[in-house]
């Protein structure tokens, strides 16, 4: 509606009572139009003018249209624009939805009761879409999981991820958790978290909703169709929420908004006036209401997630957009994984062959060294993948500086084989700068990441690493078992006293006599003979 100054209605009124010119004189003197000057004469206590209606192209089809919108009441303007045209109407779509605008038929507003409860009776629970977060290459939706007290209106906040079963458990889990107590009735919209299935009054719901309610001593109630109004106080706490918290809000990680959000619930929103009570704050009134919670049981509900998985030809398994390795042994068999939001755990029956940190990335591969290393063991022809695959994990700069590296003629086995060495030498994080500084200098060699490291090493007056050499075979070296008696005669002592001359004698035959049995049997090989001997054997 136009706003006119005062020496614009002014003007109208003397023109019109004293000048006594008509309403259109006045609009095209003045410059405006014939309803603004209908509208200031009204309020003046004049009758508007009542003009007679110009034909219309449109009149010849007011009885078709006004017979569809009786039957059709929500048909759209511009389905009904096309049936008018295939019966010939000749005019334009704008003028025609105008005038389909103010011969609809308009809809009985409805009033609404304001619904009281009881302290501790009821709690409202629903999700909120809050675009979406960037982990990785990874896109994922951001979810918020609100649950606000219906008395004290205490908000409960936590972003996940998506909005699946898991999450939302883990919501009421952490809620329930976070309160020291829960509700008796917990009001739902119609999400398939809650209601699977609905005809009329005869209603399904979800089974791990249901033994989640069981758990807790819950009950579980959904609003009728299409009246989110009932659960009005969780819808506005949304758009509180959005308003008053996420607006202009920065942060890094999905932790670190959710501990924003635990501060905010307790502080912010906490410190707003109570709307059953003005009187009272909502963090004063839910420390009223907090007794006549129920309690909590004494162990909390499982909220992991269970997923078949099936390892093909390789040791990985993909949950979540990611693979995560498995011991070689367990691939081409039907195993479980068991996650919860920051461990993954890979079962095979009941035995636990795998645990993992769990990522939201995408496409990544989640690997334990013991596990591909196995495998390596016995795949001797996988030495050079895995030289590579193992400084891929190391540095994010390996692809680019084995790419420079090739195109300038290097050799990739042995480029492999020397930053390998470099990486058992220096460690991933020293690498990984040197390999950065070297990209940077455009020398991709890896002499040129070993000067780097090694003045560094310097710098910070470090020994130089130690590398043991093992060679990859080492010959079976066999060492027979020698008669040590001959060792004894080489220098007899006698501790008696002197030795007589007979009995030298006697000792020098049977010398002679041993010596003689010792050439009809074969001489034993001392270690020397038989290390000698295997050598030339081999």
């Amino acid at each position: 509606m136009m706003t006119l100054n005062k020496d614009i209605e002014a003007k109208i009124l003397r023109y019109h009572f004293v000048e006594q010119w008509r309403v259109g004189t006045i609009a095209t003197q003045l410059g405006i139009h014939h309803s603004v000057v209908d509208r200031v004469l009204s309020q003046a206590g004049l009758p508007k003018v009542e003009r007679s209606p110009r034909p219309s192209i449109i009149d010849a089809y007011l009885p078709f249209i006004m017979a569809t919108l009786a039957q059709f009441p929500t048909l759209t303007a511009a389905r009904l624009y096309e049936m008018a045209k295939q019966r010939g109407y000749p005019g334009g779509p704008s003028q025609f939805r105008q005038r389909i605008s103010q011969l609809r038929p308009r809809k009985q507003p409805e009033a609404y009761l304001r619904l009281k409860t009881l302290s501790g009776e009821q709690a409202q629970v629903d999700w909120g879409h809050f675009g979406s977060i960037h982990i990785g290459k990874a896109k994922r939706p951001l979810m918020a999981f609100v649950m606000v007290l219906s008395w004290s209106r205490q908000i409960y906040l936590q972003f996940y991820l998506n909005q699946q079963m898991e999450n939302f458990l883990r919501g009421h889990v952490a809620a329930f958790e976070a309160w020291n107590g829960l509700p008796k009735v917990l009001l739902y919209d119609n999400l398939k978290s809650a209601v699977l299935e609905r005809q009329g009054d005869a209603i399904r719901f979800h089974p791990t909703l249901l033994a989640l309610s069981a758990h807790y001593r819950f009950e579980p109630r959904p609003v009728a169709v299409a009246r989110g109004n009932e659960k009005g106080r969780v819808e506005r706490a949304i758009r509180y929420i959005r308003d008053n918290f996420f607006a202009a809000r920065h942060f890094q990680t999905l932790e670190e908004l959710n501990q924003q959000a635990d501060q905010w619930c307790q502080g912010v929103s906490g410190e707003r006036r109570c709307p059953e009570n003005t009187e009272l704050t909502v963090k004063e009134a839910f420390h009223q209401e907090q007794p006549s919670l129920l309690s909590l049981p004494d162990n909390p509900f499982d909220t992991r997630e269970r997923k078949p998985v099936t390892a093909r030809k390789t040791p990985y398994i993909r949950f979540d957009w990611n693979d995560y390795s498995i011991p070689h042994q367990h691939v081409q068999k039907p195993l479980t994984v068991i996650a919860d939001l920051k461990q993954l755990c890979i079962l095979d029956g009941e035995h636990v062959i795998a645990e993992h940190r769990r990522s939201f990335d995408k496409g990544r591969q989640i690997e334990d060294e013991s596990h591909i290393n196995a495998l390596w063991l016995q795949k001797t022809n996988a030495k050079q993948h895995r030289g590579q695959d193992r400084l891929s994990a190391a540095s994010a700069h390996i692809p680019l500086f084995l790419q420079q590296a090739i195109q300038r003629g290097h050799v990739l086995t042995t480029t492999l084989r020397l930053l390998n060495q470099l990486l058992d030498d220096y460690g991933r994080d020293e690498l990984h700068s040197a390999l950065d500084e070297a990209l940077k200098q455009q020398s991709p060699y890896p002499q040129a990441v070993q000067q780097i490291l090694e003045r560094r090493r310097d710098e910070k007056r470090q020994p130089p690493p130690l590398a043991v050499a093992v060679p990859d075979k080492v010959k079976p070296y066999h060492i027979k078992a020698v008669n040590l008696a001959d060792y004894d005669q080489l220098n007899p002592s006698h501790e008696d006293g002197p030795v007589n001359d007979s009995e030298t004698e006697q000792d020098k035959e049977k010398e002679k006599e041993k010596k003689n049995e010792q050439k009809k049997e074969p001489e034993p090989e001392n270690a020397i003979t038989a290390i000698t001997k295997e050598e030339n054997h081999d």
